[in-house]
């Protein structure tokens, strides 16, 4: 099977769309730190340490210090199975 080749771009490169796109939307760095954080368990040092190496998406995640036991749940788009099912039952009800 093939990858994607998402994998050996580096995130240096990917990271700052990933700012614009929720600065565009109202969000901050420090929110997209976060929620980066929250997924691989870097620290704001190890974050920029990989962004300074411009390391490819493959070693980001292989590297990361602890994936989130959720981080499955995350769809593309940004969504959670969980996540939407709420909001259908919210809205449903």
């Amino acid at each position: 099977m093939l990858e994607h080749k998402i994998f050996s771009t580096a995130f240096s490169k990917v990271y700052p769309l990933y700012i614009q796109k929720a600065e565009r939307k109202g969000r901050t760095r420090q929110e997209v730190d976060a929620i980066v954080g929250w997924l691989t368990g870097y620290d704001e040092a190890g974050l920029r340490r990989q962004i300074a190496e411009e390391i490819d998406f493959r070693t980001f995640f292989a590297n990361a210090p602890a994936i989130h036991p959720n981080a499955s749940l995350i769809r593309q788009g940004g969504t959670s199975c969980r996540g939407r099912g709420a909001k259908r039952r919210a809205r449903d009800a």
